[in-house]
């Protein structure tokens, strides 16, 4: 059985934990995700002792599983962050299985979900939650003009090269959830997969694209599978992902 991997998102406000928390569930459905927030002091602020419940009744629950991967946990703002941290100085036993993600609060509770829902170790969700701050960058890195213009169909680096282009014809495009659907059948078909220059694998940097409905997406892929991932990914975006 795959070790299991579970996030806690610790803010400031409780609607907050709980929107973020209900977003990254969309996104994987069969990750634990809890989040807790808010304080005694009228909402502000982050109760210490909800912090180590919440994280106790998680590693509880994944124990119970017999497959317990450790848990990524992201605060909204630095006073969250100490919170987390003061807990697991209080408890060092927690440290054994939980980590603190230094990456911005939504965008990394997605990333992570996404990662921990393909089955990835406690390393690997981590470094996705954390990298989730470099996706802007990376988007416009590939549109600027020194990226260069896609590479054509053929041989690159002695691995099979294949792209086709597409029009999204769903209204709302590569929003969460098809980037998530994307992004998970690429993991799915083994190959190195680029949307536009993005990383197809990666849900945020697909939802950076912005790219909603008329829009033309060239989909370019390297490997043994290259043909059957743009032939995928295409027909999975021809499809509209079930909206139209």
């Amino acid at each position: 059985m795959t070790a299991r991997v579970a996030l806690v998102l610790v803010s400031h406000s409780a609607e907050l934990a709980r929107g973020t928390a209900e977003l990254a569930e969309q996104m994987a459905p069969d990750v634990l995700i809890r989040g807790v927030g808010g304080g005694p002091d009228g909402g502000l602020g982050t109760s210490l002792d909800a912090v180590q419940k919440v994280l106790g009744d998680v590693l509880t629950t994944l124990a119970n599983s017999a497959a317990g991967g450790g848990v990524v946990v992201l605060g909204d703002l630095g006073s969250s962050v100490l919170t987390v941290e003061a807990a697991l100085e209080l408890d060092e036993s927690l440290t054994e299985h939980v980590v603190l993600a230094r990456a911005p609060f939504v965008e990394g509770a997605v990333a992570a979900a996404v990662t921990a829902h393909g089955g990835a170790d406690l390393a690997a969700v981590l470094e996705s939650a954390n990298a989730s701050v470099r996706m802007f960058a990376a988007v416009e890195a590939a549109r600027s003009p020194e990226a260069g213009g896609p590479p054509s169909d053929g041989e690159a680096g002695g691995e099979t090269e294949t792209s086709r282009t597409v029009i999204v014809r769903n209204p709302l495009g590569l929003h969460a959830r098809p980037a998530a659907l994307v992004s998970r059948k690429v993991a799915e078909l083994g190959a190195t997969v680029t949307i536009d220059g993005v990383d197809a694998s990666s849900v945020l940097q697909l939802m950076a694209l912005g790219a909603t409905q008329g829009r033309e997406l060239r989909v370019e892929a390297t490997g043994e599978r290259a043909a059957e991932a743009v032939n995928t990914v295409v027909e999975m975006i021809h499809a509209g992902f079930g909206e139209v």
